[in-house]
């Protein structure tokens, strides 16, 4: 008897000390951080917007969406460009450390909270040999109302 081992590719990266991951089918490139320009009136965690490639994207710090505490930005930094229901959104995080083949069989459900971040931004953890690697589900990571909000942003731009 053969079995078929499914496997997910995911973008690893860090946030402080924690690594996530995110689906390679929603991520459309990484970016170094570049000029990111003010929209008043947003919410705390979204830092603005970018001309990239004449595309304007709203640019998310993930910290703050996590209640994490700010970090300035540094060589490592990265904007994760990801592709949620149909919209372009950067993630800006600390560092984008690699690509990598996750077993099914190694994802377990989120525990109700994972470093003080809410089990709904979670798909799961994966465990790994001698780490954990905590999967985002990007469409929980905004409320349909953001996401209503970002698009606004993106047309007034």
């Amino acid at each position: 008897m053969t079995s078929v081992l499914q496997s997910q590719k995911v973008i690893v990266f860090q946030i402080g000390e924690e690594e996530y991951g995110v689906s390679v089918d929603q991520v459309k490139s990484i970016e170094r951080i570049q000029p990111i320009t003010r929209v008043p009136n947003t919410p705390g965690f979204v830092k603005g917007v970018i001309n990239l490639r004449g595309v304007v994207t709203p640019i998310i710090d993930l910290r703050m969406r996590f209640n994490i505490e700010e970090k300035e930005h540094d060589n490592h930094t990265r904007v994760i460009i990801v592709s949620v229901e149909d919209m372009e959104v950067g993630l800006i995080v600390d560092a984008a450390n690699d690509v990598m083949d996750i077993e099914m069989d190694n994802i377990e459900p989120p525990p109700e909270v994972v470093g003080g971040i809410e089990a709904d931004y979670l798909h799961g953890v994966a465990k790994l040999e001698k780490r954990l690697l905590i999967l985002l589900n990007l469409n929980k990571v905004l409320s349909r109302k953001e996401l209503e909000e970002l698009k606004t942003i993106e047309e007034g731009s």
